[in-house]
């Protein structure tokens, strides 16, 4: 008899057998003991997750000859052809390879017919979404109002390729990617099955390798039975998917803890020589990664998955929160590069460094840590490398705002550091944002006399005004004054936010601040000079533009930019308070 592989031979053949999913399967059941059954059900998820076996399931609960169940006898003549592929009522289409619309027709064409043996004809088809748009055009009537005889499951890896219209007609059902604790778990129960002895440690690593799939996960461990010649052993399956074993992560972490850095690359060049793919590696260190950051704030929570609980929870004390989430985030956004060219170990030793180097507290002897503060309040010793300069100024601005003067030349604030004032006194700060003080209000001036347009520049600011009345007199010229009123120009493209009816509000306002009594005469049109909300924006631009320049000479900028090639995000130099 021909060997069977341990995917096909393990299919659940009912919804007790299936692994995870509860969350479908819990509705599913509820609807056939309970006969409510929908006429289209749709089951989406990625590989090897069970959308076409929950399909072929919910086939035999709906013809199993003792009656419509969630649990079929499995001994019938329906039951035991669709388990073996070969009951007439049970159309399994591929829509893969029969994308035209002319084989959806010739599909339709026999929905009419009853079912030659079962109680519905079920019509499943699997990646819905690589039917054309003509096919599922042809296929919209009858999946809405089908006869009464006909169920149509559809199972898809990618549902935001379907139409909307296909989507409206189907109840949906998720599917999640199984967990690495299920799916060992079930590789468990099916090897002692089987009478294959297998190490806890190489279920661990074959369900991290499977990424959510159980068809992955039954292959690997047909591909490892084969390689281990029978028993799977760790070491084995290490060996033949190419990973680091897991006490070489935490070796990588302990080193990376103590910044040993000749370390780190002896360890790097042990890897490489063992043929391990690095892509795993950082996979690897992510989850060791991650581990340890939940070690930090919730040691309870840390799983014993690779029976290393107690190195991980010893690890998170060796590490301080900042650098696992610098490290872990720095991992993430850097696992492209290692696909990028064929030295993936160049790029993993290049991603290593980066986050040591970027880490707030490297030095570049390895061996000296910043001290904090004494109890007495000493400082911290000065740092010449402009990389720890940079680290250190950007935590310490993450922690605080640091206020910056606004004109060049005016002098720092007192309590503000030496080393963190550029060669003018002026304030500096390195992080993605700085924050800058805006300018104090000028000594109101006297408003007796209103006679040009400047005068009514100078007397806006001092106005106690907002609303409307704010918004109208901001944007307006003078255009004459007389001693008993005031004649102004609005902008016409502010006109939507003027009435007649503001005028003796106005006026009022006018009059309280000259002092006199004032009737205020406005007239829409096109300004010829400039209003108070043009100057506002135009001495905005220029105190942005001063502060810009000031910044982008400091010597420690140019520093770090030289150092990092980097850039300066200028839209983030923002005044406080503007």
């Amino acid at each position: 008899m021909s060997y069977q592989v341990l995917a096909r031979k393990w299919r659940p053949a009912n919804f007790t057998e299936v692994a995870g999913q509860s969350h479908v399967l819990k509705s599913l059941i509820n609807a056939l003991d309970n006969n409510r059954l929908h006429h289209a059900y749709l089951f989406t998820g990625t590989r090897g997750v069970g959308k076409t076996t929950l399909a072929r399931i919910l086939a035999k609960c709906l013809n199993c000859e003792e009656g419509v169940s969630a649990t079929p006898c499995e001994s019938c003549s329906a039951c035991i052809e669709i388990k073996e592929g070969r009951f007439l009522d049970l159309i399994e289409v591929d829509a893969a390879s029969r994308t035209k619309v002319e084989d959806t027709r010739e599909m339709l064409d026999n929905v009419q017919y009853t079912p030659a043996r079962g109680r519905y004809k079920v019509y499943l088809i699997d990646e819905v979404h690589m039917l054309s748009n003509h096919s599922f055009n042809a296929l919209l009537k009858t999946l809405e109002e089908p006869p009464e005889h006909v169920k149509f499951l559809f199972a898809t890896t990618d549902p935001q390729k379907l139409p909307v219209t296909i989507l409206s007609r189907c109840l949906q059902f998720n599917l999640k990617n199984l967990s690495p604790q299920t799916i060992t778990s079930y590789l468990a129960r099916v090897l002692e099955e089987e009478g294959i002895a297998c190490e806890e440690a190489a279920l661990w690593q074959l369900a991290a390798a499977a990424a959510g799939s159980m068809r992955d996960a039954l292959t690997l461990v047909d591909q490892a039975i084969a390689y281990c010649q029978g028993d799977i052993a760790a070491a084995g399956v290490i060996e033949m998917l190419g990973i680091p074993e897991q006490q070489q992560v935490i070796s990588l972490l302990r080193l990376m803890a103590a910044r040993d850095l000749s370390g780190i690359i002896a360890l790097v060049a042990e890897m490489a020589s063992q043929s391990a793919d690095f892509h795993h590696t950082l996979d690897s260190l992510l989850s060791a990664l991650h581990r340890v950051a939940i070690a930090q704030v919730l040691p309870a929570a840390v799983d014993n998955s690779y029976g290393d609980r107690d190195e991980i929870q010893a690890l998170s004390a060796q590490f301080t929160a900042e650098d696992v989430q610098l490290y872990y985030q720095l991992g993430v956004t850097g696992r492209a590069e290692l696909g990028l060219g064929d030295q993936t170990r160049s790029a993993f030793e290049m991603l290593l460094l980066r986050m040591l180097v970027f880490s707030p507290l490297y030095s570049p002897e390895q061996k000296k840590q910043i001290p904090a503060p004494t109890a007495e309040g000493s400082e911290q010793p000065a740092v010449d490398s402009p990389v720890e300069s940079h680290q250190t100024e950007a935590t310490a601005a993450e922690k605080k705002k640091i206020e910056a003067p606004d004109s060049v030349g005016e002098a720092a604030p007192a309590d503000l550091p030496a080393d963190e004032c550029d060669t003018h006194g002026q304030a500096v700060t390195l992080p993605l944002a700085v924050a800058v003080k805006a300018p104090q209000k000028q000594t109101p001036r006297s408003t007796s006399q209103m006679q040009s347009n400047g005068d009514w520049l100078q007397l806006f600011p001092e106005l106690k005004l907002h609303g409307i009345a704010a918004n109208i007199l901001a944007n307006c010229q003078l255009d004459s004054a007389r001693d008993d009123s005031l004649r102004f120009i609005l902008d016409e493209q502010q006109s939507a936010v003027f009435s007649e009816d503001a005028l003796p509000k106005l006026s009022k306002l006018l009059s309280a601040a000259l002092e006199r009594p004032i009737t205020v005469f406005i007239s829409v049109g096109v300004l010829t000079l400039e209003s108070p909300h043009m100057q506002y924006q135009r001495l905005k631009k220029a105190r942005k533009a001063a502060m810009v320049k000031d910044f982008e000479q400091d010597e420690q900028v140019q520093r770090v930019l030289k150092h990092f090639s980097a850039s300066i995000a200028k839209d983030s130099i923002l005044p406080i308070n503007d």
